[in-house]
């Protein structure tokens, strides 16, 4: 570090006061953005704005007419700047060559120009941001207070609100859900991360993945890590996006703190399940698997489909629909699920998680009577809104509702109690009564989705065993104890219409074989599951629908997902399916090895458990551990 580089830093805080920490900040900020940044670089960024310590007649003047980018302005502050900071470095005895350099540099601070002065430029927007942080956000979430364009047409400046026909007439009318600075909302995370981290690396030291229930618990947690943490990451991006896009500083600054909270969900999800990846199959390739393996295609057209929509659609989709109506259909089981089976790590991060997911569910309820109350002629397209994207939450929850019933060896409820309690009593008991206030009723095929409860379970369950050849954990013939118990939960269907199938499969494993389908399944246009659902009420007859969209036939799981497809047909012709893509050779060959280690599935991850890495190992550390 060069004596005038820390005498100019003394100069800057002992003449420009409080303002020498946005100056300070800046080199900061340059060090980070260039770690080799020269010495004139340096020099020039923690003294560019120094006029201003020195007012004088000749001082620039600000025009407030002409807003805070008036070139004249600037390029006035800039030479002023350049000659002050000039004639300071000569008094301390710089080679001329470095004055001139960095004279060059302030003079170009506020436009950039070439590579130096663009990383000069770019620090010193970093810290302007960073050191009033605190005044953009109370700007942002005061009503009123926000900034206008005037030389930019606002269309412009936010292109994407006004397409989907949502009409907005007071952006100020929206209320903050979360009603933080960044700096406090850093501050909350930050003590909460402190706690889940010191139980994550307890957990870890003492061996806690041995305390588990039993290695087939595992299996719950490589699906939420292969298929729910995606999205998180997926919906930070997409919050993100809004948090630039929407027009009211409201929903900016809310979209902004949902998209760091679903980036901290990704991270603390990863470092909290990743700690299993040392000892089990199947959690580590998750990425690759979201993008490419066939199941989790399910909830990768959810929301690939979500972030295709617009703006006010992606919040119905995302913030009401799954968030709010669904949320705990998701979490709750999980969390509880990890908690009665011994996983004292994941049962931390659901209770760190869930403070957030309940700020989550209050801004979809926010944005949804945000929208209804500016405008009548929202009504409609908010109902068919509604109408499609519970039931495309619903058909990725047939996952969880497996997950529910068949993977946590010690099960906590059943996806039917967890339906009735979540759904029926709290969201079609409690929430829609109040909405019919708007004009709002519940969605379509919500009585399907009732049909279904006694065996959705079962019948998306039985899939995944079995396919579990192309899966990334492994699935198994539910003990005797267990079957006991579904027998409970589900008299109705259970013992008449699924345990048969399970005797069966536990036959043919005592019979030395294992059942497998290894014929490529048909899949559903929308949700892409198998169709292999059966019709509302009648579990005896299968469910199959067709729509034909110019000259094509398009097939489709149910009378759900054919309304949602003949509602946008254009959009839902170009879906990914992974067994057409197969079929195409766009998965890595012709046959299914091949397919499988393209969707980054290694020997191992799934499979029958019985047999497997994961239930030999088990078995031979409690035997070792027993000895």
């Amino acid at each position: 570090m060069s004596i005038l580089l820390i005498e100019a830093r003394n100069w800057v805080s002992e003449h420009y006061g409080k303002h020498a920490r946005h100056l300070l900040v800046a080199e900061t900020w340059l060090t980070r953005i260039d770690p080799a940044a020269t010495e004139a670089m340096l020099i020039a960024t923690v003294t560019h704005d120094m006029e201003r310590a020195f007012p004088e007649p000749d001082s620039p003047k600000v025009d407030p007419s002409k807003g805070p980018a008036d070139p004249i302005y600037n390029q006035a502050h800039s030479e002023r700047s350049a000659r002050i900071v000039s004639s300071y470095l000569r008094t301390r005895q710089a080679p001329e060559q470095l004055v001139n350099e960095v004279a060059e540099l302030i003079r170009a601070h506020e436009i950039g120009g070439w590579s130096e002065a663009n990383r000069v430029q770019a620090a010193d927007s970093l810290s302007f941001l960073e050191v009033n942080v605190d005044y953009f956000i109370e700007r942002m979430t005061t009503p009123g207070s926000d900034w206008t364009p005037t030389y930019v047409d606002p269309k412009e400046v936010y292109p994407y609100t006004r397409y989907e026909g949502i009409k907005i007439h007071d952006w100020d009318a929206w209320e903050d859900p979360f009603r933080l600075t960044v700096d406090s909302y850093c501050k909350y995370q930050a003590e909460k991360d402190k706690k889940l981290y010191a139980v994550i690396e307890s957990f870890a030291q003492g061996q806690g993945h041995l305390s588990l229930t039993d290695a087939r618990y595992l299996n719950s947690l490589k699906l939420f890590i292969q298929g729910v943490t995606p999205l998180e990451y997926a919906a930070h991006r997409h919050f993100g996006f809004l948090a630039r896009h929407l027009d009211g500083p409201g929903p900016r600054f809310a979209a902004l703190c949902q998209s760091m909270d679903e980036l901290r969900h990704t991270q603390t999800e990863v470092h909290t399940l990743g700690q299993y990846n040392k000892y089990y199959d199947g959690l580590h390739n998750w990425p690759q698997m979201f993008d490419r393996l066939w199941y989790l295609s399910v909830p990768r057209s959810f929301i690939d489909d979500a972030m295709t929509a617009g703006p006010f659609e992606f919040l119905t989709s995302v913030s009401f629909a799954f968030e709010y109506l669904l949320t705990n259909l998701l979490f709750v089981p999980f969390m509880s699920g990890a908690s009665f089976n011994g996983d004292l790590a994941t049962m931390t991060f659901g209770f760190s998680a869930q403070s957030d997911e309940s700020r989550h569910m209050t801004l979809g309820l926010g944005s949804l009577k945000f929208m209804l109350e500016q405008d009548e002629d929202n009504v409609p397209i908010i109902q068919g809104w509604l109408d499609k994207w519970f039931w495309r939450a619903y058909r990725v929850l047939g996952l969880v509702a497996s997950m529910m019933d068949y993977m946590l060896p010690q099960p906590v409820m059943s996806w039917k109690e967890g339906f009735e309690l979540y759904f029926e009593d709290q969201m079609l008991g409690g929430l829609f009564p109040d909405l019919e206030f708007y004009g709002i009723r519940p969605p379509l095929h919500v009585e399907a989705a009732m049909a279904e409860k006694d065996v959705l379970s079962h019948q998306f369950y039985w899939l995944l065993y079995q396919y579990c050849f192309g899966t990334a954990f492994t699935a198994t013939v539910p003990d005797e104890a267990h079957l006991d118990w579904l027998s409970e939960q589900y008299p109705d269907t259970f013992d008449r219409h699924y345990r048969p199938l399970w005797d069966k499969a536990k036959g043919i494993q005592q019979d030395g074989g294992r059942f497998f389908n290894l014929a490529l399944p048909q899949l559903c246009q929308v949700c892409q599951i198998p169709v292999a659902f059966t019709e509302p009420g009648d579990p005896t007859r299968l469910s199959h629908r067709s729509s034909v969209h110019e000259g094509e036939r398009y097939n489709l799981c149910s009378d759900g997902c054919q309304w949602i497809f003949e509602r946008e047909p254009e959009k839902y012709r170009q879906a990914w399916l992974p067994v057409h893509q197969i079929y195409q050779g766009n998965c890595g060959g012709a046959a299914l090895p091949d397919v499988i280690a393209w969707s980054g599935v290694r020997p191992g991850d799934g499979g029958e458990y019985l047999g497997s890495p994961d239930q030999v190992n088990w078995d031979r550390w409690h035997a070792t551990k027993g000895g």
